[in-house]
């Protein structure tokens, strides 16, 4: 029995991330991945889903990652880390988590693929920080756009 329960915990955040990607309307799992940013801001108002990345990062990422991803002693700045890090990393990294032992220093960062409130907003959580990697999204809180009827069609599936 706990060997099952063991396979089974390994494979949840893959199993949330196949039904995350399922349930995001179509081109959202996608907008990341293309070469197209993955955010929209337009006379210093951004979209709502890099608003909501906003605050899911400030609700979740900051306690370690330091407000607006600029970093802290516990974490690197996500706004520097973002400019050279994969989609495909950054994705394996929140979800599975990353071990850095080196001779005098130590890191851990915990996994977060059993988080509702990043894995249901992980594409948003990504679409604010490229924002800020790539210099056009300032410190604090951005003026958002309304929040459009997809984005609560999304949210209330995902978080339940």
């Amino acid at each position: 029995m706990r060997r099952f329960a063991k396979r089974v915990t390994l494979l949840l955040p893959a199993v949330v991330m196949a039904a995350l990607t399922l349930a995001l309307p179509a081109g959202e799992g996608a907008r990341a991945q293309d070469d197209e940013k993955p955010y929209r801001i337009k006379d210093g108002v951004v979209d709502w889903y890099t608003f909501s990345g906003f605050r899911r990062y400030h609700a979740e990422c900051h306690v370690c990652h330091g407000p607006d991803g600029l970093g802290s002693s516990f974490a690197p700045a996500l706004a520097e880390t973002m400019k050279t890090m994969s989609y495909e990393d950054y994705l394996e990294i929140v979800v599975n988590g990353r071990e850095n032992v080196g001779t005098t220093a130590q890191s851990k960062m915990p996994g977060f693929g059993e988080n509702r409130n990043v894995m249901c907003f992980i594409d948003d959580i990504y679409a604010y920080l490229m924002a800020r990697a790539d210099g056009v999204l300032g410190r604090g809180r951005p003026k958002k756009e309304p929040k459009p009827p997809e984005a609560k069609e999304r949210d209330d599936s995902c978080m339940g």
